[in-house]
């Protein structure tokens, strides 16, 4: 069910065939989706002072922001949202997350964009916008102090869906490791194929965020699945692996985790 080569014409990439590989945030050398306009991805977050999620709850949340967003009809031709996608996609496809509360959340639901809501966690995707271009209410939120906690350990990935695998070696902020998992998403669903995609979408984007062991990180990044690098603008180091993509019985690494 897996065709590295079809990439959808609903978002106008012309990156030749398997470039999912490595991502398109990838490092910070000459590329020349520099030369073109910048956009970003916003994200917002909901943590509200005596309820924040949990940590994991809020980066699958985040991921399925994100595919949401790329298969609403506003985002494909003839949308609304349409243009601004293409170009976002054309380029280095940025993310950033906010953090919101009480009134601030408030003035977020009511810019155009899609709530998404976890166990508890509740994100909101904006379509993206200029990198120097955020509307006001959304410019004014933190980007700092996006850290949250799991309360417990999240336990095994969920069976029937896909599997986001992290770097276990980097230590990122969760407002940073929710635009990963973003990517990460992102690159997943450029890699499937359409009835694969149309299965998945149908089902509610069943997914889960899971830490890889550090034993099996190495051959992860290495196994030909889709991988995050980020571009290394903050936190990170250019070029580093952030996400590892696969989805059970679909597209899968050949190791054991």
């Amino acid at each position: 069910m897996l065709d590295p080569g079809y990439w959808p014409q609903e978002v106008g990439s012309k990156l030749p065939p398997q470039r999912w590989q490595t991502g398109r945030v990838s490092s910070n050398d000459t590329d020349p989706r520099d030369e073109k306009p910048q956009y970003v991805l916003p994200l917002v977050v909901r943590i509200e002072r005596d309820a924040p999620p949990a940590r994991t709850d809020a980066l699958e949340t985040a991921a399925r922001a994100v595919l949401r967003l790329l298969t609403d009809e506003r985002a494909l031709d003839g949308g609304e949202w349409a243009e601004s996608v293409a170009a976002w996609e054309d380029a280095r496809i940025r993310k950033v997350v906010r953090r919101a509360r009480g009134a601030e959340w408030r003035r977020a639901e009511a810019l155009p964009g899609i709530t998404v809501t976890g166990r508890e966690a509740e994100v909101r995707v904006f379509p993206p916008v200029p990198l120097d271009g955020w509307p006001k209410d959304l410019a004014r939120l933190q980007v700092s102090g996006t850290d949250l906690d799991d309360p417990a350990p999240p336990g095994p990935a969920d069976g029937g869906g896909a599997v986001l695998w992290t770097n276990p070696e980097l230590g990122m902020s969760a407002g940073k490791e929710m635009a990963q998992a973003g990517h990460g998403a992102q690159l997943l669903w450029w890699a499937l194929d359409e009835p694969a995609r149309t299965a998945w979408r149908a089902a509610g984007f069943p997914l889960s965020v899971r830490a890889a062991a550090p034993a099996d990180w190495p051959a992860l990044a290495a196994s030909g699945l889709p991988v995050v690098r980020d571009a290394g603008f903050t936190e990170i180091a250019p070029g580093s692996c952030t996400v590892v993509s696969a989805f059970p019985g679909v597209l899968e690494p050949q190791i054991k985790l």
